[in-house]
């Protein structure tokens, strides 16, 4: 069976989060296409992950000490009832990742960046051996499709002021080839100048955000109407 993880990142949970318009638009397609049972939600905002804390490092870095082990040993190592804790934390959105065929995330900058609620998220389900084939050494990712659909208040195209500005993308995109989904299987979805309706000083550019809005709504209903591995022929169509 097909299935989503659909994370949402932004700290804001109103109507107004365009991340969020967007990403429920793809869920929205992507269960008209592929039905509701494999489909899976998790919001940051309103459930947060805990940052990293000492009984984590400490029982990450116990495992590394061992080679690494398999996520049922885990929890004889643990020593102490806060790395327990630890470990019961992560391990359910580990097995959450590993389950879905698709993840969907919702990241909206924040001060160039991804939202420190997205970042917590990451941090933990990357504890060490989570994510490997022990047998193989490969990462259990490398068969995954990421959509990654970004918000920014301003502009950082090509040919922008502040094109070199994006730490987001290029990080989510490290990120995901360290741990072997292949180039082909991301997708960026971007939509630009989202504060332009409510900011005075941004007002000429409110065409070309609502072009850039209008743009990234037809691509992520392209990608979630296809399966993995067709998607790159989605955001030709899109363009």
């Amino acid at each position: 069976m097909t299935s989503l993880l659909h994370l949402d990142s932004s700290a804001n949970q109103s109507g107004e989060s365009v991340s969020r318009q967007l990403t429920a638009l793809f869920a929205r397609t992507w269960q008209t296409v592929h039905g509701t049972a494999g489909y899976r939600r998790r919001d940051l905002a309103a459930d947060p992950v805990p940052p990293l804390d000492t009984a984590y490092c400490t029982l990450g870095r116990r495992v590394e000490r061992k080679g690494l082990v398999p996520p049922g040993a885990v929890p004889a190592l643990a020593e102490n009832p806060a790395e327990e804790r630890a470990w019961a934390l992560t391990r359910p959105l580990v097995a959450e990742l590993l389950a879905a065929d698709t993840l969907l995330i919702g990241a909206p900058m924040y001060n160039y960046s991804v939202s420190g609620l997205l970042k917590a998220w990451i941090d933990r389900v990357t504890f060490p051996g989570a994510l490997t084939d022990l047998g193989t050494g490969q990462s259990l990712l490398r068969g995954k499709r990421v959509v990654v659909v970004s918000s920014r208040g301003g502009a950082y195209g090509p040919g922008t002021p502040r094109e070199g500005w994006d730490f987001q993308t290029p990080y989510l995109r490290a990120y995901f080839a360290d741990h072997g989904v292949p180039k082909e299987n991301l997708s960026v979805v971007r939509a630009e100048l989202t504060v332009a309706d409510i900011v005075p000083q941004l007002e000429r550019f409110r065409p070309q955000a609502a072009d850039s809005l209008a743009a990234a709504r037809a691509e992520v209903e392209a990608l979630a109407a296809v399966g993995a591995g067709t998607h790159d022929r989605a955001r030709s169509a899109a363009r």
